[in-house]
């Protein structure tokens, strides 16, 4: 009788860690599935961020006013406009 005592405390005992290892476990998990989370939330302002930046670098009246103060650039005059059609085959 009591061997089966002694076989019954260390099963318990062990169910018992096993208990408190896989809450360690889910907690764990837990916190690394939040602070996940939050850098995918801080990465999406970020690209939010960027997206506007870049909307706004690359915005036609921007583009056009640095050609024509730092490159020279200017539009072309009526006459040195060439058209060209193409014709596209089947």
């Amino acid at each position: 009788m009591a061997r089966l005592n002694l076989v019954l405390i260390l099963v318990a005992l062990a169910c018992a860690l096993s208990v408190v290892s896989a809450n360690h476990r889910a907690r764990k998990m837990f916190s690394e599935l939040e602070s996940s989370q939050k850098r995918m939330r801080d990465l999406e302002v970020e690209f939010g961020q960027l997206q506007l930046e870049q909307s706004t670098l690359a915005a036609h009246v921007r583009v056009e006013k640095a050609a024509r103060e730092k490159l020279g650039m200017r539009s072309p005059a009526p006459g040195q406009i060439i058209s060209v059609d193409t014709v596209q085959g089947n």
